[in-house]
């Protein structure tokens, strides 16, 4: 894949390529980056990028010009155009495991009161949302997003790993465990210790159903559960109680 970032401020998203797993999808090969600062394509001398609202208003907007000479000079035949934006529809996993399949994907950093609309009509094809709320720039969200679609992305992460993370199957992940086994007196479950793959695989359904339920049951009513897993569902609420979770 290759990702192409357009902001203001490359050394905010230089670090994100160049640490920990992203490092070495790139180096592997598997994902290729550039970060282009395109106050570079501003005329004038002070290389200008923001002006005044028409109608008036608070802040200042991003001007189209050289937005769009950046965009024309970095889109490619197969990139698809993301801007981060409050005004777009809320980021998921679904949508993360959609954009992972892209070969070329290319990010629109806004800052201050946005973009000139006319740039998002011609050029965007997404705008995402990260959450109800807003940023100061469009960096943070852009790196939320792509650190949630490049790990999706074959070969950088064992698919054994991503099988059982949250949001995989519309079930938060079960709970995790390492040494030592007592802890602050509170003591590893004793399941995990036994060695009985049946039983920890059933421990582990049973503990995300439990938690799903206690913590995001809006995920419950979306989630495609197969019979056993319905069949723990019912455990769950027949041991706990609906009020007790």
């Amino acid at each position: 894949m290759k990702i192409t970032v357009l902001t203001l401020f490359p050394e905010m998203i230089e670090p994100f390529f160049t640490s920990s797993i992203m490092k070495r999808a790139v180096e592997k090969g598997i994902v290729e980056y550039e970060i282009v600062n395109f106050r570079d394509y501003s005329s004038g001398a002070y290389n200008k990028v923001d002006d005044l609202p028409y109608g008036g208003g608070a802040g200042m907007i991003l001007m189209p010009e050289p937005l769009e000479k950046a965009i024309l000079d970095k889109r490619g035949e197969k990139s698809r155009v993301i801007y981060p934006s409050p005004s777009g529809p809320l980021y998921t996993q679904q949508k993360a495991e959609e954009l992972s399949r892209e070969e070329d994907l290319l990010f629109i950093c806004g800052h201050y009161e946005g973009l000139d609309a006319r740039i998002i009509e011609k050029y965007v094809d997404d705008e995402i949302s990260i959450g109800d709320y807003v940023l100061t720039s469009g960096e943070t969200s852009t790196i939320v997003i792509i650190d949630a679609l490049f790990r999706l992305i074959k070969g950088v992460i064992s698919e054994e790993s991503l099988e059982d993370e949250s949001f995989s199957s519309s079930l938060l992940e079960y709970n995790q465990y390492t040494r030592p086994q007592r802890y602050c007196n509170t003591f590893v479950p004793s399941v995990l210790l036994s060695g009985n793959h049946a039983e920890i695989c059933s421990w582990r359904d049973y503990n995300r159903i439990a938690k799903t339920m206690r913590s995001r049951p809006d995920m419950l009513s979306r989630a495609s559960l197969s019979l056993g897993m319905r069949r723990k569902l019912i455990k769950v609420i027949e041991e706990f109680g609906i009020e007790d979770l």
